[in-house]
């Protein structure tokens, strides 16, 4: 709590407060209160109590420890791509993932006035999906830990040529003035959050489509990875994402994080997954949920 800047903290304590009153409905999210993931778990989960946490392992962990029921995390942007670190930390966290969420992002330029503004703070990806207008303005982009805690942050710097890039509840939070809304590039702007719990849904509660999000590792040789995939092709399985990233320093073997439509106990999504496993190791499924946007 001690890394939110004064405004923030002073929020978080109170939100903590009341999840720990129940922490079956608590939702860890990385952020400060008014971040974009706090939005997405009212969003989610409208009954939730939301828990302010200041990274995404500090979310991870608090559902391990049984201070949250479940965290909400974003893994994807459709204009800036995946959240960093976040195929690595999943894997670790040892939590399934139980649901996902889509959500439009629209950002907002505020300050203590109206500017002009030499600087603005945001969470990476803020300013990575604002990057043009950024430049278009002349304002150099200022990395912060997340998109509320910048807002937060301004506030508390108190210099009225810094400015943030946040949801707009932000401002209200924290007492700032919106100079613009809707500054990312794109309009269509979307986040993909999961939801992740200690334990995994239950297959027989899922009623609709299934999405499955696993990962394993090929090695780095010819076809290797024709063949591991080859089982989705010939059983009419749809994958949907498929993502390479290297573990360790050797470069000797790659490692993919996919989606595919259906669930483990559906005879073509166990004859696809029983062929990866002759080419393929370290397979790991992370989590069978609801599908809850039809890819396609």
């Amino acid at each position: 709590m001690a890394s939110y800047p004064a405004p923030a903290a002073r929020l978080v304590a109170e939100m903590a407060k009341a999840a720990a009153t129940d922490p079956a409905r608590a939702v860890a999210f990385q952020g400060a209160p008014g971040a974009n993931s706090h939005r997405a778990a009212m969003e989610a989960l409208p009954h939730c109590l939301p828990l302010p946490c200041f990274s995404f392992e500090d979310a991870l962990e608090a559902v391990r420890d049984g201070r949250a029921g479940q965290a909400i995390i974003p893994i994807e942007n459709s204009q800036h791509g995946r959240v960093a670190d976040i195929h690595f930390l999943l894997p670790e966290s040892g939590l399934s993932i139980v649901g996902e969420h889509f959500m439009a992002i629209h950002a907002c330029l505020m300050g203590l006035g109206t500017g002009p503004f030499t600087s603005a703070y945001s969470h990476p990806q803020a300013l990575g999906q604002s990057r043009h207008y950024l430049r278009e303005k002349g304002i150099v982009p200022m990395s912060y830990a997340d998109t509320a805690g910048a807002a937060a942050y301004v506030a508390e710097l108190g210099d009225p040529a810094a400015a943030a890039l946040a949801p707009h509840i932000a401002a209200e939070l924290y007492g700032l003035t919106v100079v613009e809304e809707n500054v990312e590039d794109a309009h269509d702007n979307m986040t993909r959050f999961v939801t992740l719990a200690r334990e995994p849904l239950d297959l027989r509660t899922i009623t609709g489509p299934a999405i499955t999000t696993f990962i394993f590792e090929v090695r780095n040789i010819p076809a290797a990875l024709y063949k591991a995939l080859g089982g989705f092709a010939t059983n009419g399985v749809n994958m949907t994402k498929l993502e390479s990233y290297q573990r360790g320093a050797s470069f000797s073997a790659t490692a993919f994080f996919a989606d595919i439509v259906g669930a483990p106990g559906e005879p073509a999504v166990d004859r696809a997954l029983e062929e990866l496993t002759f080419f393929a190791k370290d397979l790991r499924i992370l989590g069978t949920y609801p599908l809850e946007r039809v890819r396609g």
